[in-house]
């Protein structure tokens, strides 16, 4: 930590919080349960202290409506040392202008590619989004982001002081001897993540595998994706987690994950820690992860259907040792590594 005392009160601000289910949840979850681990006092300011509306075209996720009062009373009560704001939603926003008026320091992540997401949704230009983007996280003494190629790509759209904060695996959850038999044909070839557009899972669910494809997930594309490609060969199982997820992951033959716009892919280091091979196109996010491998632990390809065969023939122990690499704590630490001072009274509620 610089120049913050030890242990350190630390407050993150975040749109993406429990109830929701994906990558930045896990990751902030975590996080925050190895920070108090090493001792820090850890505030998450989520969605769920504030009143809600659903968002467009996405009702599984809830944002805070009118969040500024009850934030600064909340951020005055806990009088934090360290302030992290998580993601770019309503609170995210909401705790840049607290901090601006009070003038405090504070540290930024860019965990999702929002410019191509809203490029697909709504078709807004992505120059527009960067722009924005730029502007938020250039009110920040520094952004965390997962992967060096990433980094080395927003340094090009004009982002500066880029930090880079790499993840974790729960390597005793997501483990080899939790596999077991499934009532399915084989090979399996597992996709896991939110069923939405910006995650390209027809991608995978067009290929003609062998054996079965199953889909864990939800989201705002399940009911269109089941009417089109549920079958005997293709099962959506719904949304998974803890030892149910852990044991479909090491019970897989193949994992395949067709995103071509995921930050870095948590699910791609909890199918290693499984011991399950990964199929994946070689974009930034999977060629971050398992690309600079010592030993195979996966097939990068443009073609998918070639990957997701070629998947098979890995050795799942190199999986296995690949990602026993990867440790919760040493993301907490290198996250308090990049940490600043407030340097400012707390605000007083407005």
């Amino acid at each position: 930590m610089r120049h913050l005392p030890d242990p350190a009160r630390i407050l993150i601000v975040t749109d993406a919080w429990h109830k929701q289910v994906n990558g930045v949840v896990r990751t902030l979850s975590m996080l925050a349960e190895q920070l108090e681990a090493l001792g820090q006092t850890v505030m998450v300011i989520g969605p769920d202290r504030f009143r809600t509306l659903p968002c467009p075209s996405y009702p599984e996720i809830r944002l805070a409506l009118c969040p500024r009062r009850r934030l600064a009373a909340l951020v005055a009560e806990f009088a934090p040392d360290a302030l992290h704001i998580a993601t770019e939603g309503p609170l995210g926003i909401a705790a840049a202008r607290l901090a601006r008026r009070a003038g405090w320091q504070f540290t930024t992540a860019y965990h999702t590619r929002f410019p191509d997401y809203l490029a697909a949704r709504i078709a807004l230009p992505r120059r527009l989004a960067y722009a924005w983007l730029r502007r938020f996280h250039g009110q920040g003494s520094g952004t965390m982001v997962a992967t060096r190629s990433l980094a080395a790509e927003l340094q090009a759209r004009g982002f500066g002081n880029t930090r880079l904060w790499s993840r974790g695996v729960d390597a005793a959850l997501f483990h080899p001897g939790r596999a077991g038999p499934l009532p399915y044909e084989r090979p399996i070839f597992l996709s896991v993540g939110r069923l939405a557009v910006e995650k390209n899972l027809t991608a995978f669910l067009d290929l003609d595998l062998p054996g079965t494809r199953l889909v864990v997930g939800g989201g705002p594309e399940r009911a269109r994706l089941e009417r089109r490609h549920s079958g005997p060969r293709t099962r959506f199982l719904g949304a998974l987690h803890g030892a149910e997820l852990a044991a479909i992951f090491a019970s897989a033959d193949a994992f395949v994950f067709p995103s071509r716009t995921d930050t870095f892919g948590l699910v791609l280091l909890e199918a290693l820690a499984a011991g399950t091979p990964v199929a994946a196109f070689p974009v930034a996010g999977p060629r971050d992860v398992i690309g600079a491998a010592a030993e195979p632990v996966g097939v990068l390809d443009d073609d998918l259907h070639k990957a997701a065969l070629g998947a098979l023939a890995i050795d799942r122990r190199a999986c296995r040792r690949f990602a026993e690499q990867f440790s919760w704590q040493a993301c907490a630490s290198l996250f308090l590594d990049h940490l600043v001072p407030i340097r400012s009274p707390v605000l007083a509620p407005a």
